[in-house]
């Protein structure tokens, strides 16, 4: 809906001044130049970036229009999850979560988050790791640092498809300017006529600069940080979930473990202390 509103209101304000200040809308209808504009930049960003890039980069722009993908009860379940997790390895030992990393589908644990359980990265993540410890063959510094790897190549990996959205939107008005050259090249073949035609022409012309701008950082450019909003969101799960594993892996309890886990969380999605307490034992 917020993305929505941002279209509607870029597009009425800049055309609404636009009709208002006199202008003739019909003016703006140059097809020609948005096909300059367009396919030029549509044909640059495929040049650029691979098959996956785009196939995720499509995927992310229509993506934006499906509202927040992350909301604070997810992080307050990936906390639940974690808790349920370590209480139950302290109860049992670590052995008895063998059964369930192995087979996550299968676990009444992973079974009570189905929201998280469709995050199969995510669930991969937090598996691998309670594997390793399991396994207990690496301490805590060598199982942090092979997280903090993971977790860089996940960032550069997430940011891809948002930086060649940005990059296709910084690339927007020099294809503008592109297509206001050849309409100016166009022009100069009526110097000749009377100036409501010349006048016409250079207006058309001048229409591809306009158009280049406004998708850039009208639309596009917004795009793309937004993406990469999205992304950051993505990859703060990941961080609460090894907060949590490492203040587990050196000694805490679930309950303190996972209050790690909560100060890694933004504040307008991090719960509070007794709410999140409450949750925990409710669940």
């Amino acid at each position: 809906m917020k993305f929505l509103f941002g279209l509607v209101m870029v597009s009425a304000c800049v055309l609404g001044g636009y009709l208002a200040a006199g202008g003739a809308l019909l003016a703006l209808w140059q097809p020609f130049e948005l096909v300059i504009i367009l396919g030029g930049s549509i044909g640059a960003f495929i040049i650029a970036n691979t098959p996956k890039v785009i196939k995720e980069s499509v995927a992310g722009v229509l993506g934006l229009f499906k509202g927040a993908k992350y909301k604070k009860q997810m992080y307050v379940d990936l906390l639940g999850l974690m808790y349920a997790l370590f209480s139950k390895s302290r109860k049992e030992g670590l052995m008895a979560l063998e059964n369930d990393i192995e087979e996550p589908d299968q676990s009444e644990i992973f079974k009570t988050y189905p929201k998280l359980a469709a995050n199969h990265h995510l669930i991969d993540f937090i598996c691998d790791y309670l594997r390793l410890m399991v396994g207990g063959n690496m301490n805590a510094f060598e199982l942090e640092n092979l997280m903090d790897i993971e977790l860089d190549t996940h960032h550069a990996e997430s940011h891809k498809s948002c930086a060649a959205i940005i990059g296709m939107g910084d690339g927007l008005p020099a294809f503008g300017i592109v297509a206001a050259v050849m309409g100016v090249v166009i022009t100069m073949g009526y110097i000749n006529e009377p100036p409501d035609v010349l006048g016409h022409h250079v207006g058309a012309a001048l229409v591809g600069t306009f158009l280049g701008i406004l998708m850039a950082y009208g639309f596009v450019s917004p795009m793309g940080t937004a993406m990469e909003s999205r992304a950051e969101e993505d990859t703060k799960l990941f961080e609460v979930a090894k907060v949590c594993i490492m203040a587990t892996l050196n000694g805490y309890t679930p309950q303190i473990a996972v209050e790690f886990g909560r100060k890694a969380l933004y504040s307008d999605m991090r719960p509070g202390f007794v709410e999140l307490e409450e949750f925990v034992k409710g669940s």
